[in-house]
């Protein structure tokens, strides 16, 4: 689960509702769809993103922004700008959102809204995180790498560990005793539970070192991946806090060939259409936990933001 950090007045609003258990609702004049934007008309959405949805929120409480900045929707377009030419009309966390086309991309028959919603953020974190360790999905093949993925049952690594076998890496995963069937069912070669001892020292059953960790999850530092890393080792990690940057920082300047990687996502049209390829393919697929109607979406926020959904949170936006 990513940690959003926000200044002191947010925060304080943030820790009042949680105290509460309330989650707002707030009425916007739908905004015109800009030259280069489509007005979307949301069927799901992830509530992975809530938070964000919240933070932005209070934004507008006290800047009086007229939008909300979500991520992970799904739907069909009811408006589209000047500019475009890619969409026409006719088909997170609320009925509707204004994309820009560069972001966008058409859902062929055969993936759902769903799958779909949780492919922008999760699995292109995922995505970007295995090629930075050195996967390739071009056809060309990747070398023989050995990979960890931690939180191998959450929202970014059920992705990061389909991906990685679909680069013909071997896969060591992190996950709860509850969720090892699933992580193998998803392609994982060894599974480790985090609630044992050696499940919580992460060292793979087979004495394999780690070319790569997509690390997604929060505490455990730097110095619990090193001794297991190869001689060029690298851990990506999706939730770096700061003291993980300098970390990062201190070993790019002395040129350490192991090293801890912070992952900013770089969103972009290209990773969206070749995810969905591979969902309509059916070589990806997106493990859903549950799924909430948008006036539950409290309940489903409240589940987001405790760690321990397996796959993605859909919040529906009819029914």
């Amino acid at each position: 689960m990513g940690v959003v950090r926000v200044g002191p007045p947010v925060r304080r609003a943030l820790e009042e509702w949680e105290k509460a258990r309330i989650l707002g609702f707030i009425d916007f004049h739908l905004k015109q769809a800009f030259r280069g934007e489509a007005e979307t008309k949301v069927a799901t959405g992830s509530s992975k993103f809530c938070m964000k949805v919240i933070e932005d929120f209070v934004s507008y409480l006290i800047h009086k922004n007229d939008m909300l900045k979500v991520t992970d929707v799904a739907g069909v377009v009811a408006e589209v700008g000047s500019g475009v030419k890619r969409f026409k009309a006719g088909g997170g966390l609320a009925e509707y959102a204004v994309a820009s086309v560069k972001l966008a991309v058409r859902r062929p028959p055969g993936v759902s809204a769903a799958d779909g919603a949780g492919l922008p953020i999760a699995a292109g974190t995922a995505l970007q995180s295995l090629r930075s360790i050195g996967a390739r999905f071009d056809g060309a093949g990747s070398k023989p790498l050995n990979v960890l993925v931690t939180a191998a049952s959450g929202g970014v690594g059920h992705y990061a560990v389909q991906l990685a076998k679909l680069a013909g890496l071997h896969v060591t995963a992190t996950c709860g005793a509850r969720n090892a069937e699933l992580v193998r069912g998803l392609g994982a070669d060894e599974v480790l539970d985090y609630g044992t001892p050696e499940g919580a020292g992460m060292r793979s059953p087979s004495g394999r070192l780690y070319d790569g960790v997509v690390h997604c999850t929060v505490g455990v530092g730097w110095p619990a991946f090193e001794p297991l890393l190869s001689a060029a080792g690298k851990v990506v990690d999706i939730t770096a806090s700061f003291s993980a940057v300098l970390t990062a920082a201190r070993h790019r300047v002395t040129f350490a060939r192991k090293r801890p990687v912070p992952l900013l996502l770089w969103p972009n049209r290209g990773d969206m259409e070749f995810l969905v390829g591979l969902v309509k393919d059916g070589k990806l697929k997106t493990v859903v936990d549950s799924r909430s109607p948008l006036r539950d979406v409290s309940e489903a926020w409240e589940k987001s933001i405790g760690g321990h959904a397996t796959g993605k949170i859909v919040v529906r936006m009819e029914g």
